[in-house]
């Protein structure tokens, strides 16, 4: 059985990737997930034979430090995209000792305008967003539109933000590149490529 990881908590957007991820592969039944604190774990965890593979958003504030300390170690062995879950800004309907202070994830920061709020205090993920919400820590934050959902009695949405598509990072200890850019040429956008210049994809092309 395949380990992959990567960061958590279940239901984290980093858990929810990798499982579309498994699925698109169709090993989803083949593998099991295991999830860290932070990337250092699981890239320590990755090169000590404890997981196969890890999973890391592109644009997650730690993406090029880990790729750096860790290269001779581990490698990019593939990158895809893929929608997150659907997110939302909220804020608190009640007032509390929050006041005047938005939660966000670095890389959700500019996903909304959020300048009615002085203080912007950075989590290291949605949930824990959503925690600090749940808490009274904030007045608002940007987190899954699924939390104003459950909790509508509590929070209303001041900005519907939806999916975002992003860049996500697999890593593993073999490099599979062999010195030269490892390219779908049958992907989505090289059918673009190749009807915006003329030519038809190639038969059998996926």
């Amino acid at each position: 059985m395949l380990i992959f990881s990567t960061l958590g908590r279940e239901g984290s957007n980093h858990h929810f990737v990798l499982q579309q991820y498994l699925v698109a592969h169709g090993i989803a039944q083949a593998t099991r997930i295991v999830l860290f604190d932070d990337f250092h774990c699981g890239a320590r965890a990755l090169i000590a034979g404890e997981a196969d593979y890890l999973l890391q958003c592109a644009v997650h504030p730690a993406a090029a430090e880990i790729t750096g300390t860790y290269r001779t170690a581990m490698a990019v062995v593939d990158a895809f995209i893929s929608p997150s879950r659907p997110m939302a800004l909220v804020r608190a309907m009640g007032s509390g000792e929050g006041s005047g202070k938005v939660g966000v994830q670095p890389a959700t920061q500019s996903y909304a305008d959020l300048s009615a709020w002085p203080t912007v205090v950075h989590e290291p993920t949605v949930l824990a967003v959503q925690a600090g919400l749940a808490e009274g820590r904030y007045e608002a934050g940007i987190v899954f539109a699924s939390f104003a959902a459950a909790h509508a009695e509590r929070f209303e949405v001041m900005e519907p933000i939806g999916t975002v598509c992003d860049a996500w990072i697999v890593y593993g200890r073999e490099a599979v590149d062999e010195g030269r850019a490892v390219v779908w040429n049958g992907s989505p956008v090289a059918r673009q490529f190749l009807e915006r210049i003329g030519r038809s994809p190639k038969p059998g092309g996926s």
